[in-house]
């Protein structure tokens, strides 16, 4: 009844002792869980594994590291990082432009491609 007065807590004399033993239960049944949690993971990648073994697959890591190798590989010697393919309609303007003018000068008359050609 002394608490909800707002008067001092009676204090337990073991208080401390409890705590202590609370809190080393607690890190206790962490420490489980994580082991647990280690246990059934090693299990997991076991069973992925056996799966890329019987189909052929590669783990994720090792493809990346593969492909990464052969663009090194690719760039041995150069001094710039290497070149990303360019999408048509991209970078060059002059090449589009006269590829349409050409189409157009064919479709014209004679007489008149002369006088665009020159």
């Amino acid at each position: 009844m002394g608490k909800m007065l707002g008067g001092e807590e009676e204090k337990d004399p073991d208080a401390a002792k409890k705590e202590e033993e609370r809190q080393e239960a607690l890190r206790q049944q962490e420490e489980e869980r994580k082991a647990k949690h280690a246990r059934m993971e090693a299990e997991r990648e076991k069973v992925r594994q056996t799966i890329r073994d019987k189909y052929g697959l590669k783990k994720k890591e090792e493809k990346e590291a593969e492909e990464k190798a052969a663009m090194e590989q690719a760039c041995e010697g150069s001094l710039t990082r290497p070149k990303k393919a360019i999408p048509r309609g991209c970078g060059d303007e002059e090449e589009d432009e006269e590829s349409i003018l050409d189409t157009v000068l064919k479709y014209l008359p004679g007489p008149l491609q002369d006088m665009f050609k020159k």
